[in-house]
């Protein structure tokens, strides 16, 4: 499944379903698709999300895969996962725009 993150004001951003799910989670949300974030908490969104990935920017985020062999050499990291997320909530943030996802 894809999970895609929308606000009006930054173009969408379109992310593995595990992987959004993560992220929703470090946010404060439920982890429910779909969703929203109306404009007055994505900042508070935004900085708790920040936060997660403060504690342990290197954690690897990778979609689940059903092979066990999984080079964990070709990980991606959480703090490069999020990032494009994260400049979606700022721009939210900075605009004072919801944020809404589905799949």
């Amino acid at each position: 499944m894809l999970i895609t993150f929308k606000t009006p004001v930054h173009a969408d951003i379109t992310m593995f379903g595990d992987v959004a799910k993560t992220l929703i989670q470090m946010m404060g949300h439920s982890g429910s698709v779909p969703g929203a974030i109306l404009a007055a908490d994505v900042p508070q969104a935004l900085a708790k999300l920040k936060a997660a990935i403060a504690r342990n920017p290197d954690m690897p985020l990778n979609p689940s895969r059903n092979d066990d062999d999984q080079d964990r050499s070709q990980s991606v990291s959480l703090s490069h996962r999020a990032l494009p997320l994260i400049e979606l909530l700022e721009a939210a943030a900075r605009e004072q725009k919801n944020l809404m996802w589905d799949s």
